[in-house]
């Protein structure tokens, strides 16, 4: 069910958008492919860039990792292809940095110490949040098809979320062995 509607009148000012695109590579690795772009619905003057008109990107952001079936990023391309500062784009190139680093438990506390405050940019480690979602979505379900039985082998996921709580009526259905804690 979506919002409800509002019950007063509205004005938009500003969009952010969020794409991620999770890609099985012919070589047995993943691709997972993040762009984050924020708009205005007005003009306005920007010391390094003059007017920003309405619709023109303020930020656009791209981001690519390759990560392996285990969640390990192999590989990482940054680009800051809009930005309010011509000093911006420098944000990006720390990224190479999360290289080696596995998608799971602790991996936000890794890439702040690695890309955090000023060592990178706040949106480009937004947009990697929800990249790191979009690795699981992809490859847990192709790689749990290939996995005869599978559904047993992932009952990490427990207390992950509201439907895996522990002793909820999904984790019975999948797990039906496991104990309530």
């Amino acid at each position: 069910m979506p919002l409800s509607t509002p019950g007063v009148s509205r004005e938009l000012i500003h969009e952010r958008k969020i794409t991620c695109h999770g890609y099985r590579r012919e070589d047995g690795l993943w691709d997972i492919e993040g762009h984050l772009s924020d708009t205005k619905t007005y003009g306005f003057s920007n010391m390094d860039r003059g007017t920003v008109e309405a619709g023109e990107p303020v930020h656009g952001m791209w981001l690519r990792i390759t990560v392996d079936d285990e969640l390990m990023i192999l590989q990482t391309e940054a680009v800051t292809e809009y930005a309010p500062f011509d000093i911006c784009p420098g944000g990006a190139t720390g990224f190479s940095k999360i290289q080696g680093i596995k998608i799971g438990p602790g991996f936000r506390r890794e890439v702040a110490k690695l890309v955090g405050g000023s060592l990178g940019c706040t949106h480009l480690r937004e947009l990697l949040g929800r990249m790191a979602t979009t690795a699981f979505q992809t490859i847990y379900p192709i790689k749990a098809r290939e996995i005869e039985g599978s559904t047993t082998k992932h009952s990490h996921l427990v207390g992950t979320c509201h439907a895996y709580a522990p002793g909820s009526e999904v984790v019975r259905r999948l797990w039906p062995d496991l104990e309530e804690a």
